[in-house]
Parts: C-alpha cells; sequence; structure tokens
C-alpha cells in the first residue's frame, strides 16, 4: 500500500516530485504546526487583523481618548520596570511623561493635541527612557518611522507626521509591449553615482531610474533601505525596521523615486531583512526591556555564529506582529511591488545551513529545521499576496528546501521565486579552476538547468557578493588588470578581446537557461572595472570604492558602451520574445570537440561556438521550426564591442535535411568564442 498524501495536509508537493514521498510524515507534522499557527491568528482577528497592524498601534499613531484627539505612543517591554517618552517636546524631562503598563507588558501614553499640538511637531527629537534591572537608558522607539543620525555618532528618532504623499502611479501591470519574465536591475541607492560620497534617493530617480529603463529591466531591487547604524554593512545589520536610512534622503524622497519608477513601468522590490537584526544596544531592538529574549532567542541560539549579529524568536507572538507588520507597512506606506528576503536559508535551519552540503532529502525534514522560522515565511507570504495579489516575493535560499516557491496549501513556504545561487558559485568556481577551453559543455547546460521543477527561479551570474571586495566580478576574472590599461577601442589586448567574448557568452547562456527571471547588479552589465568596498576603518573610510563610474560607458573610444550595448539587446530579447517564462528548453546538439552547444528556449535557437579559435562556416545545426531562421542577436556584431565576422540580420534558409531527429536543418555561420540567437521568420522582425 501506497504512502498516503493530499494537497489539503500538506503533502500535495509529493504530486510534484515523488522523491518526497518517505517524509510525507514529517511534512504533515510541518503543516500541522503552520495551521496551529495559523488558527490562533484566526482566533485573533485573522492575517488582516492585529497580527499585522502593529504599525497602526504600536510607536506614534494619531487617535482619540475619550473623544479628544492627540497621539498615542506605544511600545512592547513586557520585563520592563518603567518607560517615559522624552524630547524635545518636554526638555528630556524623565519624570514629566511616564506610560502606563498593560497586563500584556504594553506600556502606552495619551498626548493631547490642546496640550501638545505646538509642541510634538513634525521633525522633533523624541526617545524613550526605559528603566530595566540594568538600570536606566535611553532608547529609540522600537517602530520609529525615522531615525537620523546626529553629529556623525548617535541616532536619535523623530516624530515623522508629515503632510500626506499623494501617489501618481499605480503599480505597472503586464502588456505586451513589456511581455517577459521578471528582469531585475539590483541597486544600492548609496553608491549608485559616481562621486565619491554617498548618493540620495533624488539623484537615483533623476539619474538611474532613466538608465535602468535604457536597458530594458522591468524591474529594481533596493538595497540598505532600513535604517542600518554602520553603512559599511550593506544595509544587512538592521537597528530600526520602520524607519527609512537617513543617509539617502526623508521617507518622502523614497515614495518618489518609487511613484516615478511606476510611472516609468518599473517594480520596486526591496532587500527585506528579517534574518536578523543588529547588536547594538543604543540604536536597535536588543536588551530592548532589558532580557535578551524579547525579540530574540536568549542566550547562544539567539547569536548567529558568523554575522555578528541577533536571531528573532518567530515563536513569539508580538514577534511575528512586529515582522509582519513590517511587511504590510513598506507595501501599503511605501507601495513596494515586493521584497527579496533576505538569509533564507539561514532562518530554516537551526545550524543556519553553515558547512552543510544538503545531499539528502533527510537534510529538509530533520531536527535541524525551525518549524517557527518557516511557519513564519509561509504567513509572510500569504500576507504580502493577500495586500497586493501582484506582489513578488524572492527567496534567497542556497539549500535547495523543497516547496519553498511553491503554494502554501501544498505545503510550500509560498514565494514566487527563488534565487539561482548555485550557477555564480559555479560561474566562480570555473573561472577560478579552469579555463574556457577546458569547460565541460555538457556539465555547465545540465548546470544551469539544475533546478527544483515547478519552482521558479532568479538566474544570474553575479550579483552585489561577487562584487564584493575580496570577490570578482566576472570581469575581473577574465581580464583584471587588463581593465585599467587596455579597454581603449584603439588598443590591441588577447586578454581584453577574450574577456569581452565570454563576458557575453557567459551571461546570454545564463540569461536564457538559468531561471524564469534574471538579475544584474548595477554596472556589471558593462563590465564595471571596481570592486565594491564601503567606508571602513581598513580603506581609511575611503568612498573611493563605493561608486559606480557611469562615465565610462558614455565614452566612445572604451569598449565599456559595447557591453552596456550588449545587455540592452540581452534584455530585448525577453521583451520581445518572452523567453525568460517559456517552460520549453531543450537540448539540439553539444559537441565537446569543436566547442558547440545548440539550443532551443521557446521559439529561439541560441547557438554558441566556445572554441577560443575556430570559427565555423556552413555549420549544419537542427532547428525545431520548418521555416527560415534569421539572426536577432550575435554577441561578436560591432556594436558590442566584437569583431563584426558575421551579418547582423542573417537570414538563414530551412533545408529540408534531417539532423538529431529533426527533419530539418540550417547552416550557419558561427565565429569562434561567440553566440549567435536565432529565431524563425515570422517572429524575428530583425536584430534586438
Amino acid at each position: 500500500m501506497g504512502l498516503y498524501f493530499e494537497e489539503n495536509d500538506g503533502t500535495g508537493l509529493i504530486a510534484h516530485d515523488p522523491w518526497l514521498a518517505p517524509h510525507a510524515d514529517a511534512m504533515r507534522r510541518r503543516y500541522a504546526h503552520y495551521r496551529w499557527v495559523r488558527s490562533e491568528i484566526e482566533r485573533q482577528g485573522g492575517i488582516l487583523g492585529p497580527i499585522s497592524q502593529g504599525h497602526r498601534y504600536f510607536g506614534f499613531n494619531r487617535g482619540e481618548r475619550n473623544g479628544e484627539p492627540g497621539v498615542w505612543y506605544r511600545e512592547w517591554a513586557p520585563a520592563a520596570h518603567s518607560l517615559a517618552l522624552i524630547g524635545d517636546f518636554n526638555g528630556w524631562d524623565r519624570n514629566a511623561n511616564p506610560m502606563q503598563r498593560d497586563e500584556w507588558g504594553v506600556w502606552s501614553l495619551f498626548l493631547p493635541d490642546s496640550a501638545y499640538r505646538g509642541r510634538l511637531i513634525h521633525g522633533s527629537r523624541v526617545k524613550v527612557h526605559v528603566v530595566t534591572q540594568d538600570g536606566g537608558m535611553d532608547r529609540l522607539p522600537a517602530y520609529s518611522r525615522r531615525v537620523v543620525q546626529e553629529d556623525g555618532t548617535h541616532f536619535t528618532t523623530l516624530y515623522w507626521e508629515p503632510e500626506p504623499f499623494f501617489w501618481q502611479h499605480p503599480t505597472p501591470e503586464p502588456i505586451p509591449e513589456r511581455r517577459g519574465g521578471l528582469r531585475i536591475y539590483e541597486a544600492h541607492v548609496g553608491m549608485a553615482q559616481e562621486e565619491g560620497r554617498i548618493g540620495t534617493f533624488e539623484e537615483f530617480t533623476r539619474n538611474n531610474l532613466p538608465r535602468i529603463v535604457d536597458l530594458g529591466y522591468n524591474a529594481i531591487q533596493l538595497m540598505a533601505i532600513m535604517e542600518h547604524p554602520f553603512y559599511g554593512s550593506f544595509g544587512y545589520h538592521v537597528s530600526n525596521f520602520y524607519a527609512v536610512s537617513s543617509r539617502f534622503g526623508t521617507p518622502e524622497d523614497l515614495k518618489r523615486l518609487i511613484d516615478t519608477a511606476h510611472g516609468m513601468g518599473l517594480r520596486v522590490i526591496m532587500d527585506l531583512i528579517h534574518s536578523h537584526a543588529v547588536k547594538n544596544v543604543l540604536e536597535g531592538l536588543n536588551r530592548f526591556d532589558g532580557t535578551d529574549y524579547q525579540y530574540f532567542h536568549a542566550g547562544g541560539r539567539g547569536q548567529h555564529p558568523a554575522w555578528d549579529s541577533l536571531l528573532f524568536d518567530y515563536s513569539r507572538y508580538e514577534v511575528l506582529r512586529f515582522l509582519l507588520s513590517n511587511v504590510r507597512f513598506w507595501l501599503e506606506e511605501f507601495h513596494f511591488d515586493g521584497f527579496r528576503f533576505d538569509g533564507v536559508t539561514s532562518m530554516i535551519y537551526h545550524d543556519h545551513g553553515l558547512g552543510r552540503p544538503f545531499t539528502s532529502y533527510e537534510d529538509y525534514y530533520s531536527d535541524n529545521v525551525d518549524w517557527d522560522a518557516l511557519v513564519y515565511l509561509m504567513l509572510a507570504n500569504e500576507l504580502l499576496h493577500t495586500v497586493n495579489p501582484q506582489a513578488i516575493s524572492i527567496a534567497e535560499e542556497v539549500s535547495g528546501m523543497p516547496g519553498l516557491a511553491r503554494p502554501v496549501a501544498e505545503g510550500g513556504v509560498g514565494f514566487d521565486y527563488r534565487l539561482a545561487m548555485g550557477v555564480p558559485d559555479y560561474w566562480i568556481k570555473l573561472l577560478k579552476e579552469r579555463s574556457d577551453e577546458d569547460w565541460n559543455l555538457g556539465e555547465l547546460y545540465h548546470t544551469l538547468l539544475n533546478r527544483r521543477r515547478n519552482e521558479k527561479h532568479i538566474g544570474y551570474a553575479e550579483s552585489h557578493d561577487q562584487a564584493l571586495v575580496g570577490d570578482k566580478t566576472i570581469a575581473f576574472w577574465l581580464m583584471d588588470q587588463e581593465m585599467y590599461w587596455n579597454m581603449s577601442r584603439f588598443r590591441q589586448s588577447l586578454i581584453i578581446d577574450r574577456g569581452i567574448a565570454l563576458h557575453k557568452m557567459i551571461r546570454l547562456i545564463t540569461f536564457s537557461l538559468a531561471g524564469e527571471g534574471y538579475l544584474n547588479f548595477m554596472g556589471n552589465e558593462f563590465g564595471h572595472p571596481e570592486w565594491v568596498d564601503f567606508p571602513r576603518p581598513g580603506n581609511n573610510y575611503s568612498y573611493h570604492y563605493a561608486r559606480r563610474q557611469w562615465s565610462l560607458v558614455e565614452r566612445d573610444d572604451l569598449r565599456y558602451k559595447g557591453l552596456y550595448r550588449f545587455d540592452q539587446a540581452m534584455q530585448a530579447l525577453d521583451q520581445r520574445f518572452g523567453i525568460l517564462e517559456d517552460p520549453l528548453i531543450e537540448q539540439l546538439a553539444l559537441h565537446e570537440d569543436t566547442r558547440q552547444l545548440i539550443y532551443r528556449r521557446g521559439p529561439l535557437v541560441f547557438a554558441f561556438n566556445f572554441h577560443p579559435t575556430e570559427s565555423y562556416f556552413g555549420l549544419r545545426i537542427p532547428v525545431p521550426d520548418p521555416t527560415d531562421y534569421r539572426v536577432v542577436l550575435d554577441t561578436d556584431a560591432l556594436r558590442f564591442e566584437g569583431h563584426g565576422r558575421s551579418v547582423e540580420d542573417q537570414l538563414y534558409p530551412v533545408q529540408p535535411v534531417p539532423m538529431y531527429g529533426r527533419a530539418q536543418s540550417v547552416q550557419i555561420y558561427l565565429p569562434s568564442r561567440s553566440a549567435q540567437v536565432l529565431a524563425p521568420v515570422g517572429l524575428s522582425g530583425g536584430c534586438v
């Protein structure tokens, strides 16, 4: 008798992956835990009830008491001895405005307009004085909406009550002219400008959004949005989860950026860090009520051994409320179109996946899995898709946890996409260990396709991780110091020629095979010649490497412009033909000896020649359809800083010559270290 499973008991995933069947009981128990937590939430108002409205209750919110208007301030601090609100409005008098505690450990204070309207004003400085078992300390409210750094040292909360922001543009809806998959431009606002300083939201809106649209991306992923005390953390050590990083401008500046992006047809995704929090006491949540277990796990379990940060206790109601409300806050208040959830692997395993190879399905259903973290992610995905059914959720997850990007009703976690994190790791391994003459094309093809079926992935060759100092971008692996001296169009360099050719081929094969979406980190599209290194003691707090040199693309005497144009043309492949979400991928020919790889994705044929010196005239390749084919993209084109050995827009007549099971084939000219994309003449319409 076979194992019994059905969709509504958390075993629906088995229909997609029969290898999960031996773990059906574990899947049921895990799903039952989710159902129990979910039922408790339903009993208290549902997913759109108090569990996701903490930001409307805690912190500062306008309201009434006995019919009198004013401002409520509330804080959850169950182990604290006393709390008092202090600030400019009361001369920082710790005795002037004490707060009252209820039975749940929630402290509150009402400031009536009749007494405080002219004193507690927009932009005034406030803190909360918290007395715990360790004594008194001035803290930043947990739900602070605006936090600024004063004198370059300590941070202060500002009471934030601006004029209402009027949105001009709705979230872009997919339209035929913008069809295709998710094409994400990963960006950091602070380092998005060329000068050696921190850039602003306003500058990004003015200077960078048009460039992203020009390239053909349809989404941007913004990093480091939540307030973080150390700029060099890349925004991953968050202190204030409801506050926009003040380094880049005001919350209203961010809203204008998002609104403008929407008007340009761009969706805006936020890098959401709910996997850990900064240890800082003065700026963050650590020991807010005097204990180490208020928001985080107590003792060693609450310490991340690799990140020097604190780990949330996802089993606690108020922690769930804090984080789920945070999801809803960014969606509703700022109109973000979704999130990339950072550090999911770290969240869902007690050992954070550190050093674990994940070679067995047992790894996914052992006692090492943190059910509470999984349930939180399931709830977060349910919430964001309830608030905005068009919202996008992406998991940064490396272990391959089954069902991560499948619906919660099947026993999945509910993400829309997962990052194909093994792909950039594979490219770096190849570039480190083997010359391209020795790449195994069959291995390359299968590695780029090695992902969980029926789960959508974001493919990418490199992200910000590979751009950080201590690592190398693909451009650096290929060309290294030659990029400093020989990127002129008027100098000859075999290293640069090879690097530019492979840079385009690596991106094209990744773009066309590695996922149902694509991601690029800003500047990498044109082979930016510097790594990323934020100001820190080790570099004398220099901003030299915390910027992007856009002027390199504008110069006609340098070869960066050709790489920029190629990325632009590659994005247009998906705009025109919708290949990223087309499930039809099929190998047509593979020749390790002569270094050719031919495959189709959707209606297009991709022909790669990885041979370093041999070009092939009259190369016969099978094609899927009995029609003529036209070249719509040629990596060797002169406009892409290639050698121009082929004719752009070349037509290849179909021939009734069978090949590899196909009834027809074409003969093409495929130069060395180049690739061509062919489209049936009825679809082609010329080069992209």
